[in-house]
């Protein structure tokens, strides 16, 4: 599943080279660096969606704060105009004992007993943006994102396990705000967005950046992920604080 996954992102940047050459002359290249750690806030779990134990990956098991990365490369045409594919793999770790028999993927865990669970969501997107508002210290940007989800929870003791696996395109809503109130430092507000009644996404930062030197800027700030699905199969609500930092290069 993450050949096809590397696949279909690979096929992305093919489409963006492709792209290209009919674009004006006016382009500019940009890669977007950004590592930090990811912290669980609530992570609330039920497998089946109808049937499964509610419990919490977060709560009532200890959970472990994980170093993530993230890597984005973002072609800019006709000054109002971009295209951009991004990678975020990101897997967390939790463990103990849950004090009820947890009921995960037709699998049976009595209470009390000792468990490892791992949380993976790695995201794959593909986004077209358009500059709505271009000043010299403000300027809003708004197009849409296509999001490939692969996902898995997995729960196993000693003497059982049982995993959910889960890979789907989700439509968003992309925003990207910047604010410069003075040179060499502005204020970005960037995420992707949508709710539905099959369940919702949001994956936002809020960062401060710095340009130190020509075509090189810092950033650090705060960037949360949140959502979920309520169906038959799956009930699944997570929200993960990240504290992140980075660097763009202009290319």
């Amino acid at each position: 599943m993450f050949k096809t996954l590397r696949f279909t992102f690979l096929l992305s940047g093919i489409a963006l080279l492709f792209f290209l050459p009919f674009t004006a002359l006016s382009a500019d290249w940009e890669l977007d660096l950004e590592t930090g750690a990811a912290i669980s806030g609530y992570n609330d779990v039920r497998i089946p969606g109808d049937s499964g134990t509610k419990f919490s990956l977060s709560k009532e098991l200890e959970a472990n704060p994980s170093v993530f990365l993230r890597a984005r490369i973002t072609y800019t045409f006709n000054e109002r105009h971009a295209l951009s594919a991004f990678a975020a793999p990101l897997t967390l770790k939790a463990s103990g004992e849950v004090d009820r028999a947890v009921d995960f993927q037709n699998e049976t865990f009595p209470p009390h007993t000792p468990l490892e669970a791992t949380y993976r969501f790695d995201s794959y997107r593909f986004t077209y943006r358009y500059g709505l508002v271009q000043k010299d210290r403000f300027s809003f940007w708004l197009g849409f994102t296509g999001k490939i989800r692969d996902a898995a929870i997995s729960l196993e003791s000693a003497t059982a396990e049982a995993e959910y696996t889960n890979t789907g395109f989700v439509p968003l809503i992309h925003f990207r705000l910047c604010f410069m109130p003075r040179n060499r430092f502005w204020f970005l507000l960037e995420g992707d967005a949508l709710a539905a009644p099959q369940g919702r996404a949001e994956d936002v930062l809020f960062a401060i950046m710095y340009e130190p030197v020509q075509n090189l800027s810092l950033k650090a700030g705060y960037r949360f992920l949140e959502g979920g699905a309520d169906n038959e199969k799956v009930y699944t609500f997570a929200y993960i604080h990240y504290i992140a930092a980075g660097v763009v290069l202009s290319l």
